[in-house]
């Protein structure tokens, strides 16, 4: 029986890997003079970094919370891949604000500014720095299950990992699509014929330690009081979380796909795959009978020997080791394409300078050397890396769902409204990454180390950075003046002066000669064009506000243009108070205007004449 369902199950992935290798475009099309990477070929990469955490992730959670680690393996599995639909928002909003790519990097600086952004650069460089470190490690431990190695060979192996992939990128060679496919194909089949041996190997006491599981993490949530509930929710959750790693990196490599339509894709894409593998592969081999603490560091392989045989448990080790010797290329790969936007943006040429190869090879040196002084200091041990892990991918969650909470709060939905979520779903999923970040940062002194002094030289640095190369100083420099906007007001033979304030973006044609149309922008997002000679654009900061930008011209009109009558249009908010609730505090503040300036005469209206 068992012999005939594994028959039929590699029949059955042979003849669909076929249908799919066979159809057009499967992994990458060419429109608009540039070639794109389809839905399915973004999802497989991003695959391929979070299926890597399944050959350690597994046991560091037993190793912090025993069994309990079953039931939370496949919790965190759920909410993870819940979150994802928020990061799907995420691509939206970047997308329809111009912005392709750099994820959390990017958003949180359309929203928030240099400051976060930089915490945000140094949150996810922690996880691309213990990415690379931590598959290294593990990559030697699952491909050498069954070769007993010298301590000192054992310990430089990773570092000869990390500077092989370094030099492969430096010379050119990179991953892509078709390479990452045809591991993807492999290892689908591995995987399932693992889990269907498990499955014919479990045994009822394989059901019952799953059992005891569950019944001890019932136990933790109705024991106690809400807060110890909500504290084993976070531990529980907080220790598992890393089997989930590289699950942002659709959003960080998003300026790969054509639309935020393909981002959404790859994540269901990746719900249906590793969403749903990782928690099966890792129950049945947290429920049998392994001696834990001797194979931490290659319990799926080891599990492999134990349902198949010895041959099938090299065959698991190997697609283990290339597997992470992948994810360290991703991460190489991927922190150069963020320092590379992180240096373009401030215009540090000299690091993102190419060879002839069209490497970032200033950066790839930069890197090996980093991941080499980490593993170093960790001395190269997977429990101690795997305990600072964590730390930064919960604070690059955090961000992320903080930034967009706030970007709702005062857009709302009526300008990107195609695809939205729930607020109050979002401001759940934040509180919890907030509360796991905060037990990892309490319990995991190694990581909030590392982070923090990540942090720091990020701020420190990238401030002093961002005082003298800014983007937004040449923004800022191309805005027009307010005493332009009062000139050209006394010039006018008009006694009735008609004022607009108009939002980015809003039509602006089609309005009365005698109208002038002023715009307040954030010079994060650019300064919208100039469309007429009585069109002014005004940077707005976020010390000050739109509505005291707009009280500072209105000041400087009746004090300097009193002959004058005036009309001031403002645009009707058309946002519901539920979805954006600062719209009240905004419209609040407008209702004061007729008291401010009773000389003035006052229109809320919606569209344009």
């Amino acid at each position: 029986m068992k012999e005939f369902i594994l028959i039929a199950l590699n029949l059955f992935l042979l003849v669909l890997f076929i249908k799919l290798i066979r159809a057009k475009n499967l992994l990458s099309y060419l429109s608009g003079g540039r070639w794109w990477l389809t839905w399915i070929s973004v999802g497989i990469i991003t695959f391929m970094d979070e299926f890597t955490s399944m050959f350690y992730a597994p046991s560091e959670a037993y190793r912090f919370i025993g069994n309990k680690a079953i039931f939370f393996l496949i919790l965190t599995a759920i909410f993870i891949h819940y979150s994802t639909t928020r990061m799907v928002e995420i691509a939206e909003i970047l997308e329809k604000n111009g912005i392709k790519g750099g994820g959390v990097y990017s958003f949180s600086y359309l929203v928030l500014g240099p400051v976060v952004s930089f915490i945000a650069v140094a949150s996810i460089m922690v996880d691309y720095i213990l990415t690379a470190c931590i598959s290294s490690v593990s990559a030697i431990a699952n491909g050498m299950t069954f070769i007993t190695l010298s301590p000192l060979v054992e310990y430089l192996l990773p570092f000869a990992i990390i500077w092989f992939i370094a030099g492969l990128n430096i010379i050119g060679i990179r991953e892509n699509a078709r390479f990452t496919f045809s591991v993807f194909i492999v290892a689908i089949f591995i995987i399932f014929n693992l889990i269907t041996l498990g499955f014919f190997h479990s045994t009822p006491e394989n059901v019952g330690v799953i059992k005891r599981g569950f019944d001890n993490v019932y136990g933790d949530l109705t024991g106690g009081n809400i807060f110890y509930a909500i504290y084993a929710l976070a531990f529980g959750m907080g220790s598992s979380v890393l089997a989930y790693s590289g699950i942002e990196s659709v959003l960080q490599t998003a300026g790969l796909a054509k639309s935020w339509r393909d981002i959404g894709k790859a994540y269901i894409f990746l719900a249906l795959t590793v969403g749903i593998i990782t928690p099966i592969v890792s129950t049945l081999a947290l429920s049998s009978s392994i001696d834990f603490r001797a194979h931490e560091g290659d319990l799926i392989t080891y599990y492999a020997e134990i349902v198949g045989s010895p041959a099938f448990s090299i065959v698991v080790g190997f697609l283990a080791s290339l597997a992470l010797m992948m994810a360290v290329n991703t991460a190489f790969v991927a922190s150069s394409e963020l320092l590379e936007r992180v240096a373009h943006r401030y215009g540090y040429k000299w690091l993102i300078k190419t060879n002839s190869k069209g490497s970032l090879y200033r950066i790839h040196l930069f890197n090996a050397v980093f991941f080499s002084i980490i593993l170093i200091i960790t001395g190269g041990a997977q429990r101690i890396l795997a305990e600072m892990y964590a730390i930064g991918l919960l604070a690059s969650f955090c961000i992320n769902m903080g930034s967009l909470l706030i970007y709702r709060f005062f857009k709302g939905t009526q300008e990107i409204r195609e695809y939205s979520t729930s607020r109050i779903g979002t401001l759940l999923i934040w509180l919890m990454f907030f509360l796991c970040f905060i037990y990892l940062a309490l319990h995991k002194p190694y990581g909030m180390g590392l982070w923090a002094i990540s942090v720091i030289f990020f701020i420190i640095a990238g401030l002093q950075i961002a005082r003298k190369r800014a983007p937004e100083i040449k923004e800022i420099e191309r805005t027009d003046f307010p005493m332009e906007l009062i000139t050209r007001i006394a010039e006018s033979d008009q006694e009735t002066i008609h004022i607009y304030f108009k939002r980015p973006g809003e039509k602006k044609e089609g309005l009365r000669r005698d109208a002038f149309f002023i715009t307040f922008f954030s010079p994060r997002q650019g300064i919208p064009p100039k469309i007429g000679d009585k069109y002014f654009r005004f940077p707005v900061f976020k010390t000050q506000g739109v509505y005291y930008s707009i009280l500072a011209i209105l000041y400087a009109i009746r004090a300097d243009l009193p002959e004058k009558r005036f009309v001031i249009h403002l645009g009707w908010p058309t946002s519901s108070w539920i979805d954006r609730l600062a719209v009240g505090l905004f419209v609040f503040n407008l209702m004061k205007l007729p008291k401010l300036f009773p000389e003035f005469e006052f229109v809320i209206e919606h569209g344009s004449r």
